[in-house]
């Protein structure tokens, strides 16, 4: 209902839930209707009406759009009853963007509201609301045409067999989380391991500042955030902006030492590296035509290779008015190599090459597994072959810009040193994220033994519970029928939650012994260390 193009006449055009974000589970009294869109009215009601008898010290709160939603909740929170005030002061409160909604924010947003970089959370992903909707979806067909009254009590019962569903999937979902989770913190601590120990040579100095910066930065959020670029990062196009703004600034003071009307020093540049990209690509694209090209592919790719030589020689006599010295030394080397000698000033070179942002390699991930998972045919198959190597094929381009560009920087750069320092930087957001990932495994591995301690101890008090009410139905003043019937259903919904606890302790118990002998094993190698050290 909420995507309908009127609302006009409508009590509901939607419905806002409060979720548990590891279990994936209605809350109580979290579940209410929307008139008009998330408007911030009715997520703050569903959101302190969830919490309002809740007795946690600690509260991780996700939302789509909690870098803006957080700001003035609390200011929000004083136009509701007492009752249900939160004591915020007294809690440890963070807010996060779920990963999957987090790419569409802007950069500060992916370091500042990310479940990878907090301490506490695990691999926690903040989806779980957004789970929920593909099985209670089918259910607003038959929902919009009812009263409040029915609405409300059909998708509390649907809501309550969700819930009761997660319980009894508890043991199978628990078993392959930390079947999951267990390779991968001992992969991810090893890498860390591996990065710390490269990295100790070289920045040996640097790495407890390292450390201390971002430790500081996870007790206290307002001081500098590590995970955050240091560099600016410059394109192409902000390059070239810049050098027609300096032209611009020549021009009007009359300082402007073009030697040639229709090229000045910036234009010579801009497009010299232009030339460099091209012929890169053309070495692609004729290494790609393979052994049996077809001719009018070969005339194409002779067409493109005498248009692009025209245009490099025509730069070249450009090039050699700016700095006549090369055409004695472009003479010397033309029999050594073929290939044009492109000189840049240095000053404008080391602005220029900066390492190319993008992170293609998780979309090459992304494409494998869609595809393994969803697609079969070969219509299908060959599409998604044919994206994946144009993603692949974009990556190499980018990886051979970088080469390039760093070679340059580090001949260009007084004895490298803008090379270091890009690389200094680049070391510290590395050893940063290969932490914060050996430390987020970590944390999964023992929230989730916590989670299963608590689950055979919430199934152990439930069976007791039940147990109570069998025995209060035998006190109460009712027919013997009714009174028998009241026990049997007792003690079958105590005998079944007995049941669910004896078969996951059941399953569980190899995993978890397995888990606590490597902990052991690791905690001792690292009190070797300690006393090594």
């Amino acid at each position: 209902m909420a995507d309908t193009k009127s609302n006009r006449g409508l009590a509901t055009t939607g419905l806002g839930t409060v979720d548990c974000a590891r279990h994936n589970m209605k809350l109580p009294n979290a579940v209410g209707d929307l008139q008009k869109g998330e408007r911030y009215i009715n997520m703050d009601y569903l959101f302190f009406s969830a919490l309002r008898h809740t007795v946690l010290d600690t509260l991780n709160v996700s939302y789509n759009i909690a870098c803006q939603w957080h700001k003035k909740l609390w200011h929000r929170m004083s136009a509701f009853p007492i009752s249900m005030h939160l004591s915020h002061a007294v809690k440890t409160i963070s807010f996060f963007v779920p990963k999957f909604h987090l790419p569409a924010h802007i950069e500060q947003c992916q370091t500042s509201f990310s479940f990878n970089f907090k301490n506490g959370v695990g691999r926690t992903d903040g989806e779980a609301p957004e789970r929920g909707w593909a099985n209670i979806n089918p259910v607003a067909s038959s929902t919009k045409e009812m009263g409040p009254g029915a609405r409300r009590d059909t998708l509390d019962d649907y809501f309550g067999d969700s819930n009761w569903k997660k319980v009894v999937g508890l043991g199978h979902a628990m078993l392959h989380k930390i079947k999951n989770a267990f390779p991968e913190c001992e992969n991810h601590r090893e890498a860390f391991e591996d990065l710390d120990d490269g990295l100790r040579g070289e920045y040996g100095p640097t790495l407890k500042q390292w450390r201390e910066q971002v430790e500081a930065w996870e007790y206290d959020p307002t001081q500098p955030n590590p995970f955050e670029r240091k560099a600016e990062t410059v394109t192409m196009a902000s390059v070239r902006l810049e050098l027609a703004r300096e032209d611009k600034i020549n021009l009007q003071t009359g300082t402007c030492l073009a030697l040639h009307e229709d090229c000045t020093p910036s234009i010579l540049i801009s497009t010299g590296l232009e030339l460099e990209e091209q012929q890169r690509q053309m070495k692609a694209n004729r290494a790609g035509l393979g052994v049996h090209a077809t001719d009018n592919q070969e005339g194409k790719m002779v067409q493109q290779s005498n248009t692009l030589r025209r245009r490099i020689d025509t730069w070249m006599k450009m090039q050699e008015l700016y700095m006549p010295s090369l055409a004695a030394l472009r003479r010397d080397c033309c029999t050594r190599s073929n290939q044009a000698l492109a000189a840049i000033p240095d000053q404008q070179e080391c602005t220029l090459q900066q390492p190319p942002p993008g992170h293609r390699m998780e979309a090459v991930t992304a494409i494998l597994k869609y595809k393994d998972r969803n697609l079969c045919g070969q219509g299908a198959n060959t599409r998604a072959r044919n994206t994946l190597k144009a993603v692949e094929a974009r990556i190499e381009a980018a990886a051979s810009t970088y080469e390039y560009a760093h070679k340059a920087l580090v001949v260009l750069s007084p004895r490298g040193a803008a090379a270091n320092e890009i690389d200094k930087d680049n070391a510290s957001e590395e050893w940063c994220k290969a932490r914060a990932r050996a430390m987020r495994w970590a944390e999964e591995v023992e929230l989730l033994k916590e989670e299963m301690r608590r689950i055979l101890q919430f199934l152990e008090w439930d069976v007791q519970r039940w147990d109570k009410r069998g025995l209060e139905n035998t006190l109460e003043d009712a027919g013997e029928d009714e009174r028998e019937g009241r026990m049997a259903y007792a003690n079958r919904q105590a005998s079944l939650r007995r049941m669910l606890a004896e078969s996951f302790k059941t399953s569980w118990t190899d995993t978890l012994a397995l888990v606590d002998t490597f902990d052991h094993n690791s905690l001792v190698a690292q009190q070797d260390m300690d006393m090594d050290t």
